[in-house]
């Protein structure tokens, strides 16, 4: 069972794979999906669809749990002002395992 840790708050989601209940926005599964299930407070202003960055967050560890990055996060994530080699959009990067996440000042609700 995947646990996401989301900083700086203490909640950390456990869910089991394929059957988390979709909250209707980002990938099924996504570090966006599971933090709209538990209220995390992550801005997603286009609603999940890969079309802006306001779901940005720093994969602090677990990188290797998360899905592949598809070209359409990478051509986002460079317009990230506070990009590092660690940044993901929360919206489509998939859990597949333990993971830690900071949500960046700006990027919370």
């Amino acid at each position: 069972m995947p646990t996401v840790r989301f900083l700086p708050s203490t909640v950390a989601s456990e869910f089991t794979p394929g059957e988390l209940p979709y909250q209707g926005e980002g990938e099924r599964e996504s570090l966006l999906d599971i933090a709209l299930r538990d209220g995390v407070g992550l801005r997603h202003a286009c609603g999940g669809i890969c079309a802006c960055i306001t779901c940005h967050v720093v994969v602090e560890n677990g990188d290797e749990n998360l899905s592949p990055m598809e070209p359409d996060e990478q051509d986002r994530l460079y317009r990230v002002p506070d990009y590092t080699l660690h940044s993901r959009l929360a919206c489509r990067a998939v859990v597949r395992g333990d993971v830690t996440v900071r949500i960046p000042a700006g990027c919370g609700e």
